[in-house]
């Protein structure tokens, strides 16, 4: 079986609220007020150009802070400091270690893949930091092909090239949306909430 994660939220920590609330202290106030700017940030059309590696960093933060009335500065330091904030979750990485271990024994794992919704700069910066993206027989960040999940032109570029057969491919993420399209194209999806109903999702599959 082929296994295909996902990044953000899946094997690294994303709380973009969480940002926002530091970020902007002036203008967010509540977590309720935290998850609308989330989705006015990371849910728009620019942001979406930036996963796409369309659209340049600095272009997202000034139409962000422009087209929302948020001060520049801090919008810089948000858009330019979140590869930092982007740290591993152990007990996920726990999870893929375990699996990687049953790839080099030939024990029902035939390859581990990634698939990201990841901009240029931040994806640069994981493959330099974490070794243990080494485990990975490859992948696709979005920044680097143009096409973003839940397009299923990305999926399908996963697919083809590294030869991937969909009914013996699993993939791993966070947003319902991204899974269903990888299971409509026949590949079989795991949401994910916790490593530990990850790890009891991949037994359900004899993993």
């Amino acid at each position: 079986m082929n296994i295909v994660f996902d990044f953000g939220a899946v094997l690294f920590s994303w709380q973009p609220g969480a940002l926002l609330l530091q970020t902007f202290p002036q203008q967010v106030h509540t977590h309720e007020e935290a998850a609308h700017l989330v989705h006015q940030i990371f849910g728009h059309p620019d942001w979406h150009d930036f996963d796409r590696g369309v659209l340049d960093a600095d272009v997202v933060i000034a139409r962000t802070a422009h087209r929302l009335d948020l001060p520049l500065e801090p919008m810089g330091d948000l858009v330019h400091g979140i590869g930092e904030r982007l740290t591993p979750i152990e007990e996920t990485v726990a999870v893929l270690l375990q699996l990687h271990q049953r790839r080099q024994a030939g024990d029902g794992v035939q390859g581990l893949y990634y698939l990201s919704n990841m901009p240029i700069p931040y994806a640069r910066l994981l493959e330099e930091r974490y070794p243990f993206l080494q485990w990975f027989d490859g992948g696709i960040f979005s920044g680097d092909v143009l096409h973003i999940k839940p397009d299923l032109a990305i999926y399908q570029l996963l697919h083809s090239r590294y030869g991937l057969v969909p009914e013996r491919t699993v993939f791993i993420d966070d947003l319902k949306a991204n899974v269903k399209a990888a299971q409509s194209l026949g590949w079989q999806g795991i949401h994910f909430e916790s490593a530990q109903q990850l790890q009891a999702d991949l037994a359900l599959l004899g993993l």
